[in-house]
């Protein structure tokens, strides 16, 4: 194991050298929070694979495929479907805002009121998916070192934590893009074609196991339903998603390398779902499907390369995390926090340092995310949860906002209360793991939105006129000035 812990070893070390190299960098707000809005197509559609494609993905994914085969790819498939929607058609629209955050985009298309109560849900979203993130690193790193749970979580969320306060997107951006490389070379290139080889083929895999491993619904109707529902329309909405998105250099940039990464999307869920199977034929009694990936990875591949897999591993769950961590920080200081301090600011305080005040959030916010992180035992309920929040509570005025001219800031409120309100009771009533509280949730968030908009005064013609203006990216409407020129990367 020497050599695989060299491998793992060194791959933490450059983390922190990124980061180190970002923090050179990220001067500004923009620079800090969106990397510039600079990112060409090589490099954003890098990065936004890599976030998207977290632990959930590949370990969760190779387990899905031994639970059910082929089929298993179904939940990785419903984000690729929804990347692929956003980049197709919201992507330029939204990369030609200008703003941070998801709030800010609400404020401008309703003339604000909304702002603080839509980032406390998407706050609590993007922390909730920063500690299930976090809690991941206890699976890899008991397979690498057999270490404590608590050590592992500390250890994995204090390198995440590290170079995300250092330099911001920069320094998560430059992460991003190695992981993304590492997650391709040892998930796609090296793990997939040696666990089939293993397994003895497509034929022998088809003989030893059930046909319902092999038919594309294996899985259930509902089950994809579930899938498309929650997490393709998660995909539309969630700030973690929106934050690479503002990182665009143009619109096009935008919506044609968020279309690439959606398609790569694709081709991961497939051959995570392929691994799966393989797994359940070389080791068809394992006690929990998760455990999948680890086993075949410790049992069948040879030194070096076993290094290099984990380390994918590795690297899907710290892109996800450093993802989730920057957008829940900057949701707390933007959405919240700033505009809890406006009066304070408003009798004459000093100005604070934005890119200072952006790193003390990640600081404080990720030291939360690693002692939550340990307290809490049961993943799947709290993702479960953040995402029914999510989709329940801001999906409709998200979409209406963008889609419907009549909506209303009062519209826009009553779908997040009631929606938000109407998914907490019904996961009380059915469980937390029950599919009635999301769809119920939805068509309540739906008729409040629709219900209270006409029944109140439409928005304001000049809050429309600049949100046109806005939408349409042109000069005058822009919030900051253009960044200065500068070598943009690729």
């Amino acid at each position: 194991m020497a050599v695989d812990y060299a491998v793992i070893v060194v791959y933490l070390a450059g983390m922190l050298g990124m980061g180190w190299w970002g923090m050179r960098r990220a001067k500004s707000k923009s620079e800090f929070l969106v990397a510039g809005r600079r990112l060409g197509p090589w490099m954003y559609s890098g990065t936004m694979a890599a976030i998207v494609l977290g632990g959930a993905s590949t370990i969760g994914g190779v387990g899905l495929g031994y639970k059910y085969g082929l089929s298993g790819a179904w939940m990785v498939f419903a984000i690729g479907l929804g990347l692929l929607a956003l980049s197709i058609f919201f992507s330029a629209r939204i990369a030609r805002l200008k703003v941070y955050t998801v709030s800010e985009m609400l404020d401008l298309r309703y003339g604000g009121k909304a702002g603080i109560i839509t980032g406390v849900v998407m706050w609590a979203y993007t922390l909730m998916l920063a500690v299930t993130s976090t809690i991941a690193y206890a699976t890899i790193f008991d397979v690498l070192f057999d270490m404590n749970r608590t050590v592992a979580i500390i250890l994995g969320g204090s390198i995440v934590v590290a170079y995300s306060a250092l330099g911001g997107m920069w320094s998560i951006t430059l992460t991003d893009m190695v992981q993304f490389v590492v997650k391709t070379v040892g998930v796609l290139l090296l793990l997939l074609p040696i666990a089939v080889v293993k397994a003895g083929g497509f034929a022998q895999m088809k003989a030893q196991l059930p046909n319902e491993y092999f038919a594309p619904l294996g899985i259930g109707g509902e089950t994809i339903f579930t899938y498309v529902l929650i997490y393709t329309f998660g995909m539309l909405i969630g700030q973690d998603i929106w934050q690479r998105v503002f990182t665009a250099r143009t619109d096009k940039v935008a919506r044609w390398g968020g279309t690439v990464a959606g398609t790569y999307c694709l081709a991961y869920a497939l051959a995570g779902a392929v691994i799966g199977t393989a797994a359940k034929v070389l080791y068809p009694k394992l006690g929990n499907a998760d455990d999948a990936f680890a086993t075949i990875v410790k049992d069948e591949l040879p030194m070096g390369v076993r290094g290099l897999v984990l380390a994918a591993a590795l690297a899907a769950v710290m892109s996800t995390s450093s993802g989730a961590l920057i957008a829940c920080a900057t949701v707390a200081n933007n959405d919240i926090w700033s505009r809890l301090r406006g009066a304070v600011s408003a009798r004459g305080d000093d100005p604070h340092d934005e890119v200072k005040g952006n790193r003390a959030f990640i600081l404080i916010m990720g030291v939360a995310v690693i002692c939550i992180a340990i307290a809490l035992n049961n993943v799947i309920e709290a993702l479960t949860v953040a995402y029914n929040l999510l989709v329940a509570g801001l999906l409709v005025p998200i979409l209406g906002g963008l889609l419907w001219k009549r909506g209303t800031v009062y519209g826009a409120l009553a779908g997040v209360v009631v929606g938000g309100g109407a998914v907490i009771a019904l996961m009380a009533k059915y469980s937390i793991l029950a599919t009635e509280p999301i769809y119920y949730g939805l068509l309540a968030s739906f008729a409040a939105y629709v219900i209270v908009s006409l029944c109140t005064r439409p928005t304001d013609e000049a809050i429309l006129a600049n949100w046109r203006e806005r939408l349409a990216g042109r000069p005058g409407a822009e919030a900051e000035a253009p960044a200065e020129p500068a070598a943009v990367p690729s």
